[in-house]
């Protein structure tokens, strides 16, 4: 699978993934070969790309909630982008409400863990589809740490909301990690007017401001070798490690993504700053080491994730590639042994065999997936 750009794309081009409108209406479907006006298609859409097959390369596995992911991420980034806007110029709050009631409906009551996919971003898409990722992220982890409805509500419509600062930040800023001092006091201006936004929008509801306040503050103080502010509300906290999390894995030009282990080793290793239950919480809502994933171990072996550990999920059963050993990372004798990083590819949907993985006694899920037909 690559990533194209959509000026380069070229009649009987397999798709990757599908496309949807922002209504949610399947135009192409994955293994659809491009056609002239399908080209012209994407083009108008705004697409800056999409996922190509290789000639000889089989359609990526999804499962129905994959495909539900990518049709809901299409719909609400045009509905936040369209809010962002109008907010920004009205200091009224609109259909922010409807955006927030969405996501929890689609995302906030699942019994099951998803594949959290990552598409890439471009400078002009990042805020939108950040907010929106970050907004589902967290309802799925007030969820998992059985907060009440209203805290999940607040939650998700700060997490909607915290950038609406960054709407007028340059270009180049816009979705870069290492910002030097005046680019930081930049940002810093940025998100205060934000944040003015969110205090003339929401007059008699002091709760959006401070809780992007708090979660902003925490990180950067963060950043910036301060000891964060603990004391902060369990709505900042959840946003705190939605942030940090959608952030380090998203995929941008010009930056490579951090892997999901590196992504969760971080938050594990500073409970000062990003709340132990909230990492638990993502940590219970979506896949990170699924069967299927390979994965490099500090012995520089290579290995197979074949089954997960519930209890701690950096330390699952491997099949080694070396000579096709079985690794459990929880036994005494493999404590030394760790993942350093997932083998990355351009898509980490897998498919196992998962009858045989049973009859060898391994307990594992048994993703369905959906069928596709090629045009």
């Amino acid at each position: 699978m690559q990533f194209v750009k959509s000026d380069d794309l070229k009649v009987g081009m397999r798709l990757a993934r599908p496309i949807y409108n922002r209504n949610g209406v399947l135009l192409y479907e994955r293994n659809s070969k491009l056609t002239g006006q399908g080209i012209l298609s994407i083009r108008t859409f705004g697409l800056i790309g999409i996922f190509i097959l290789e000639p000889a390369e089989p359609v990526p596995p999804m499962t129905a909630d994959d495909l539900e992911f990518e049709r809901f991420q299409m719909m609400q980034v045009f509905s936040i982008e369209e809010e962002m806007k109008r907010l920004w110029d009205t200091r009224k709050a609109g259909k922010v409400e409807t955006i927030v009631s969405n996501i929890i409906r689609s995302y906030g009551n699942l019994d099951h863990k998803i594949n959290f996919i990552q598409g890439l971003r471009s400078r002009e898409d990042y805020l939108y589809k950040h907010s929106l990722n970050v907004a589902i992220l967290c309802a799925m982890i007030c969820h998992a740490m059985k907060l009440g409805k209203n805290v999940q509500h607040s939650a998700v419509r700060a997490a909607v909301l915290h950038d609406i600062g960054q709407l007028r930040l340059p270009r180049d800023m816009i979705g870069k990690n290492d910002l030097d001092a005046e680019e930081k006091r930049v940002l810093d201006n940025m998100q205060a007017e934000g944040f003015r936004i969110l205090d003339q929008a929401y007059m008699g509801d002091a709760s959006v401001k401070r809780i992007c306040g708090q979660c902003y503050r925490c990180i950067r103080d963060f950043q910036d070798g301060q000891k964060p502010d603990i004391h902060i509300s369990e709505e900042a906290k959840v946003m705190a490690v939605a942030q940090t999390y959608d952030q380090m894995t998203a995929m941008q030009f010009g930056q490579n993504p951090s892997s999901e282990v590196t992504a969760v080793r971080h938050l594990l290793e500073h409970p000062d700053v990003y709340d132990a239950r909230a990492v638990r919480g993502l940590l219970d809502s979506i896949h990170i080491l699924a069967p299927g994933t390979s994965v490099e171990l500090n012995t520089r072996d290579k290995a197979l994730v074949i089954s997960v550990n519930p209890g701690n999920i950096l330390r699952p059963v491997l099949l080694n590639f070396r000579d096709n050993s079985v690794i459990d990372l929880e036994l005494r004798g493999n404590r030394d042994i760790e993942i350093t990083d997932i083998m990355k590819t351009m898509d980490n949907r897998h498919v196992m065999d998962t009858e045989a993985l049973k009859r060898q006694g391994f307990m594992v899920e048994e993703p369905k997936y959906v069928e596709v037909s090629g045009n």
